[in-house]
């Protein structure tokens, strides 16, 4: 799931102060937006806009990140308006939902903890890189931008 290397070049403390805090701050957001899954992607995307003109490590995370919690919102929303249907409905909920809850209860708990390590070892200076969000991330941030 997660790919860690060196970078290209050692980011100075402050690179990597905030390469780790675009990790930290989805982690942040979930104490207020628990309920309300766009809160972590609404944090994490005004603190990649506030860091978009940083050095390319910096973006790279940030990157990654936003990327991340786009992908969890869609599941999340999902769970979570599926819940609020079958509640509104008076409804049984059927076995494929039970599966799908289980599937997204499994994401959410992996993605917290790849992000936990990935801030970790990003505040160290090591680049990591998630198995679907770093090649996408490769492909549109360019260290010249």
């Amino acid at each position: 799931m997660i790919k860690v290397s060196r970078f290209f070049y050692e980011p100075s403390e402050h690179e990597r102060e905030r390469a780790s805090n675009s990790y930290v701050m989805s982690l942040v957001a979930i104490v207020a937006g628990l309920p309300m899954p766009i809160v972590n992607l609404i944090a994490t995307f005004f603190f990649f806009m506030a860091n978009r003109r940083s050095p390319y490590f910096v973006r790279w995370h940030c990157r990654q990140a936003l990327y991340s919690q786009m992908s969890l919102l869609v599941m999340n929303t999902v769970a979570v308006w599926w819940t609020i249907s079958l509640f509104y409905y008076a409804t049984m909920p059927t076995a494929f939902y039970f599966a799908y809850i289980t599937t997204v209860v499994i994401y959410n708990i992996a993605e917290f903890v790849a992000t936990i390590y990935t801030a970790i070892q990003t505040r160290k200076g090591i680049h990591v890189e998630w198995l679907f969000y770093g090649t996408l991330t490769n492909q549109t941030c360019k260290d010249h931008e």
